[in-house]
Formats: C-alpha cells, sequence, structure tokens
C-alpha cells in the first residue's frame, strides 16, 4: 500500500489486566504499579463472597476471601482499594454481576469522597458525572456459566434495570451493563451460541428497561448507546474475527429495527475482550503465550469490528494465580501490537474479502435461528428457566471435550507434540505463581468487626428497612443502596435485605439433558465401552450400580469442569448425583449418606481446596464414612496436591488430565482399592 493510502493513526484500545486479590491494600499497589507500566484502565477483580453478597464471617465465605480477587465488604474497603487512584480521571471496569448496584454505590460515594478531600465543592450529582467505566451487570450468563447470581431471574432484571435508568440519568458516561458472552464460550459456546444467547441477553434487558417506564422514549438511545459487550476471542482466530463482525451487523440490525434508533453512534457495537482461558493449558503453559497473541489479533485486526478494551490473561493462569511479572507480560503484548506495529494505521483490512464476507453470513444466518428459537420459548429468561440453554452449552462442551480426547481437535503439547525439554519457566512450580495471602480471611473478618464497631447501627437498620420497603415497590433502589451505603452497611447486609424480599434462586444445571459422549466413534468410544464394562462388573462385585456423588463446595461457580465429569460419568454407566455450586461441605456430607455413594469428587476452581477438602473429609469421618474415598479436580499446584494426599484424599486432578474417559478409569481404580477388589 502506498504512503498516501495510509489514513490517520488510530489511538490504541484501553488496555487493562484482570486484577485483584487478597486485600484491598495489595489489590491498590497491585493497580498502581500497572498504571505507571502504562496500562491505561482498571478491572477490578473481586472475590466470591464479593460477588455472591455475602460478607467474611459467612460460613459460605470460608477459604473463599481473597481468593480470586479483592474483598470489599464495606465502604472503608472500598477507599483502600482506590487509594490515591483519582476515579474521576479513571476508566473502570468492575466484574461484578448479583452485587452490581451495590459496588456501583460504594465506587460512586468514594468518588464523592475524593472530590471532597481535594477541596472541591462539587455536588454528589457533579461527582457521578465524571465517572467513566463499566459494571459487568449480566445476570443472564451467570445462570448458565459462572455461578455468581443470587437472586431469582425476575429480580435480577430488575435491578439491572434499576442501574441502567439511574446512570443514564446521572452517570452518562457509564457502561451499566456488560452483556458477557465471554463465560458462555467458557462454558462451550460456539460462536453461534456466544452471539445468539448474547444478544438474546441484551433483548431481554432492553425490553426491561423500556417496560419500566423510567426511561422516555426520546432518551431510549442513550440506553442502547451504553450497552456495551464483554466478549471472549478463541484461537480459531478467523472465525472469531468474523463473529465480531457478525455481532457488530447483528447489533446495528436489532438496534435500529426492533428499538428504532436512528442515531447511528448509539447503535455502534462496543465491547471490551478478555481472550480466551478455557483453551489454555498446564501442560508446556509456555505454549500460552502465543494463543493469547493469535486471541487477541481476533478483536484487533478488523478496523470495523475492533475491541474498545483488551485484558489479556497470563501464560500461567493455568497453573495458579499469575504473578505481577506475569500481568506484565501480558500488557507488553498489547502494547508492542498497538505502538510497534502498522496495525492502527490503516482502514479495514477485511472489507471486500470473500472468505470473510461468507463466513460473517454463516455466522449471522446461524445467530438469527438461534435467537429466534429462544424468543419463541418465550426470551432469555424463559430459556434458562426451562434449562433450555444451559443444556445446549453442557453439551456443546461435551461434544468439544470428545473431539479433543479423539485427537480430531489437536491441542499442541496436550494431544500431540506432547514431548518437551524441562521449562525454566516451571521448573519451581511453586515459584511460578503466585499465592494469595493466607492472613486475607483473618484481616477481612477483622476490618468487617472494626467498621461495625464505629458505625451508627440505628442510621444501618433505617436505611436498610427503606431499602427493604423500596423493593416491594416499583421505586428505582439505587438511591436506597446509595442510602445504607453512606449509612455503612455491608454487602452481606445489603444482598440479605433483598434476598429476604426476592427469595434465592438454583439456576438448572444442564446435565440431564446434555448430549454426552456416548456416540464417539473409533478408539474414543471403544475405551468409553470397556470403563462402561468395568462400571458395570465392579457395580456387580459389589451389590448394585455404582453411585458417584460430584460436589461443589464453597462459591466457586465456574461448574463447566464438573458438568463434564458428570455428564462423562453417566456416559460411563455411573449413577451421578450432581446437586450444582455453591454447597457447604455439610450439605455434601448429607448427600453422601443419603445417597449411600461409592465416590465424593469435590469440583474446586478458586483455590479453597486446603480449607474446604479436610472439612469435607472430616464431615465423612464423622459420619461413619470415612471409609468412601475422595477424589478433588481443580487449579491444584503440586505442594497442595501432595498434602491433599497426605490428608486422605484418593485423586487429584488438575487441567493437564484431559481424558475424561481415562479420569473415569480412575473412578473405578480408587472404588475398587477402597473396597478392597483385586
Amino acid at each position: 500500500m502506498a504512503e498516501k493510502d495510509r489514513v490517520k493513526k488510530d489511538g490504541p484500545w484501553v488496555m487493562r489486566t484482570y486484577a485483584g486479590h487478597s486485600t484491598a491494600e495489595a489489590s491498590n499497589a497491585l493497580y498502581r504499579n500497572n498504571l505507571a507500566k502504562g496500562q491505561t484502565g482498571l478491572s477490578v477483580a473481586f472475590d466470591l463472597p464479593t460477588q455472591t453478597g455475602y460478607d467474611p464471617d459467612s460460613p459460605l465465605a470460608r477459604g473463599e476471601v481473597g481468593k480470586v480477587g479483592v474483598p470489599v465488604p464495606h465502604l472503608g474497603e472500598m477507599r483502600k482499594l482506590f487509594d490515591q487512584i483519582p476515579l474521576t480521571g479513571m476508566n473502570t471496569s468492575m466484574t461484578i454481576n448479583a452485587t452490581a448496584m451495590w459496588l456501583l454505590a460504594l465506587y460512586q460515594v468514594v468518588a464523592e469522597e475524593q472530590a471532597a478531600q481535594n477541596g472541591g465543592d462539587l455536588a454528589p450529582e457533579a461527582v457521578a458525572a465524571q465517572l467513566a467505566g463499566t459494571t459487568q451487570n449480566d445476570i443472564i450468563k451467570e445462570y448458565l456459566s459462572r455461578g455468581t447470581y443470587v437472586f431469582p431471574p425476575e429480580h435480577s432484571l430488575r435491578l439491572i434495570s434499576d442501574m441502567i435508568a439511574y446512570t443514564v440519568h446521572q452517570i452518562p458516561k457509564w457502561n451499566p451493563i456488560n452483556i458477557c458472552s465471554y463465560h458462555l464460550q467458557e462454558a462451550g459456546a460456539t460462536p453461534v451460541q456466544e452471539i445468539a444467547y448474547a444478544l438474546c441477553t441484551a433483548i431481554a434487558v432492553l425490553d426491561q428497561v423500556k417496560a419500566s417506564g423510567q426511561v422516555d422514549e426520546e432518551d431510549f438511545g442513550k440506553v442502547v448507546g451504553r450497552i456495551s459487550f464483554f466478549v471472549n476471542a478463541g484461537v480459531r482466530f478467523v472465525e472469531e474475527m468474523c463473529k465480531m463482525r457478525a455481532f457488530v451487523e447483528l447489533w446495528d440490525e436489532i438496534t435500529r429495527e426492533r428499538y428504532g434508533v436512528t442515531d447511528e453512534k448509539m447503535r455502534r457495537f462496543r465491547y471490551g475482550v478478555q481472550v480466551n482461558s478455557l483453551g489454555l493449558t498446564e501442560a508446556q503453559p509456555e505454549n500460552n503465550v502465543q494463543r493469547i497473541v493469535l486471541e487477541m489479533l481476533a478483536v484487533t485486526l478488523s478496523k470495523n469490528a475492533r475491541a474498545r478494551a483488551v485484558q489479556l490473561p497470563a501464560w500461567n493462569e493455568a497453573l495458579g494465580l499469575p504473578r505481577p511479572w506475569d500481568q506484565q507480560w501480558s500488557l507488553r503484548l498489547q502494547q508492542v501490537l498497538a505502538f510497534e506495529s502498522d496495525l492502527l494505521e490503516y482502514d479495514d483490512l477485511f472489507d471486500g474479502s470473500p472468505v470473510v464476507g461468507a463466513k460473517v453470513r454463516e455466522l449471522v444466518e446461524g445467530a438469527k435461528a438461534e435467537i429466534d428459537r429462544v424468543q419463541a420459548m418465550g426470551g432469555a429468561i424463559a430459556a434458562v428457566e426451562s434449562g433450555y440453554m444451559k443444556s445446549e452449552l453442557v453439551s456443546s462442551h461435551a461434544l468439544r471435550r470428545a473431539r479433543i480426547e479423539s485427537g480430531e481437535e489437536v491441542v499442541v503439547g496436550v494431544n500431540r507434540f506432547d514431548t518437551t525439554e524441562p521449562s525454566p519457566l516451571t521448573a519451581d512450580l511453586d515459584a511460578a505463581i503466585m499465592v494469595a495471602d493466607p492472613r486475607a480471611e483473618e484481616a477481612a473478618l477483622a476490618s468487617v468487626a472494626d467498621w461495625k464497631a464505629q458505625r451508627s447501627e440505628a442510621e444501618v437498620a433505617e436505611a436498610l428497612a427503606a431499602l427493604a420497603a423500596a423493593a416491594k415497590t416499583d421505586d428505582n433502589l439505587v438511591p436506597f443502596t446509595l442510602a445504607a451505603a453512606r449509612a455503612g452497611a455491608t454487602t452481606g447486609e445489603w444482598a440479605q435485605t433483598l434476598r429476604d424480599v426476592f427469595g434465592e434462586f438454583r439456576a438448572p444445571t444442564g446435565v440431564s439433558g446434555a448430549v454426552g459422549a456416548v456416540s464417539q466413534a473409533g478408539s474414543a468410544g471403544s475405551e468409553l465401552s470397556a470403563v462402561r464394562d468395568r462400571v458395570k462388573a465392579t457395580g456387580d462385585e459389589l451389590g448394585g450400580r455404582l453411585r458417584v456423588l460430584i460436589g461443589k463446595p464453597g462459591l466457586d461457580g465456574h461448574s463447566n469442569g464438573a458438568e463434564q465429569i458428570a455428564v462423562r460419568a453417566r456416559d460411563a454407566g455411573f449413577e451421578v448425583i450432581y446437586q450444582g455450586i455453591r454447597l457447604t461441605p455439610d450439605q455434601i456430607v448429607s448427600a453422601a449418606v443419603a445417597e449411600d455413594v461409592h465416590l465424593v469428587g469435590l469440583s474446586i476452581l478458586s483455590g479453597s481446596h486446603m480449607e474446604l477438602v479436610p472439612d469435607v473429609l472430616d464431615g465423612l469421618a464423622a459420619a461413619g464414612l470415612d471409609d468412601v474415598p475422595v477424589i478433588v479436580g481443580g487449579i491444584i499446584p503440586d505442594s497442595d496436591a501432595r498434602r491433599l494426599k497426605e490428608l486422605g484424599v484418593a485423586a487429584v486432578y488438575t487441567p493437564k488430565d484431559f481424558g475424561l474417559t481415562e479420569i473415569m478409569g480412575g473412578f473405578v481404580d480408587v472404588i475398587r482399592a477402597a473396597n478392597g477388589l483385586s
């Protein structure tokens, strides 16, 4: 291309790193360090108690505090989190869903306090008008994939609608919802499913806002203009790039034809991205770097479908928590592409390509058909409550796993090219990842106790009573939430107040209706048949069908692995008891007793295995079931795996153990050994 054909160089996308751990102080230091390295926005990871509306002193929070993000149980911790980071000049993304309204309220109050401390005399409304950022706030995908939902769908949609109406009027630069297809792909979604289910979610949200009557017709275009998306990009980067172009086309069509938005700027498909974590491997983890680069290209190469913000995982996320150096490496990948390459100097590279055009058409047509199917069921909420979308995702994921096991889908270093030289990156596995501060839970408990000791209980009670009363009406709940934040209420108190009014919800698991691996052909099918024969023979020897309990203790809602294990165990002939996510160790023990199981399998991906697994072992022993073997799966460092086995765990599986049928054979081995069978 001649020099004269170049266009003015575009500005780079917002560069973020998804981060937060242990304590607000430690996370604040990490944020300021990342900003000093050239990061241009913040992406806050909250711990599971904060995401699911529990304080650190809740029994369900045991072992989970500070593990996958930062604990923020009250306003004081939000102050520490953003100390010396002026919020009116920052673009902050907060990955928070069920408790999004509460966290945004804390964020707004801290911004007001910062403005006052800096000598300003701005009214709270003027401070709010300067805030820019995003709350993820997509609860529908939580029912389908990530599991940090709290309230039933109808009430969750009401909270989202209230937030959208409030921010459009009071925080106009804020994206009140980030329709999040990222976790759909992590749960197994094909590109067509990812597009369709994300857009069905957007339709459900926009219809709810319109029906609420809180936004005038002339302002509805502003609502559409503040809807953003958060997508996933896998390693099939041509298909993923075409997926983004399909998203752009369909969003423009839906907002124009269904909602009558005439302003092209308001119809623009605005999205951020975290590239795929599902495909990151524990085996030869250095290969993850090139995977991340290819996935980044999928969302940056096409100017007309380029991401507005990008955050990249680190090469070692399949091993554990990345260190600051690992996060820096991922940031530098973005900076090299944006500032050293010539990518941003040209118009769209793919306009007019017949190959790209054909692929986009295929994805658009497939997504439209699936959108129509969901809308015919009554929309996204109905498709969640019926279990349709969840079963479809579990089935897609099962088929993907079967393709990997059969070798049809190649994963370098895992099912092909698995010979390797020793890696200096993983020579010391315990040093190759960062460990969350083990004192984080103790610090959070002390913080909550100190906070409650200095606040006015009467003011808190009054604010929460007002919130509860408003929740029983059609009033917008944001002002009442702000009042509770200013009064000193905690995250758990805000959530419990609404639980008492709205109730709670357990989403369908999708396992019973999922298509599994029964139809596998070739060697993979024969291996499954052989395991099935062993399952039956062992059951006959023990006097009945083998029963396995798959349990997810704690607050970890990433159920994809547990679901795939449950589906494959069912296909291998086991009777499977799987009750879904968010169970206490006591509940798991009770189920093991009631179902008279031969094996208990625990899935924990939040890093809380060293606290929760011993609780289950102790509970089984107290119930007289210490002869029932326990196995554990998750992101578990070698040193922890050794310790778990010393405590009595029969086997530990990590992401490197990709062969589900082989794992089923391991189930049989463990059951036979526990029962003294040769």
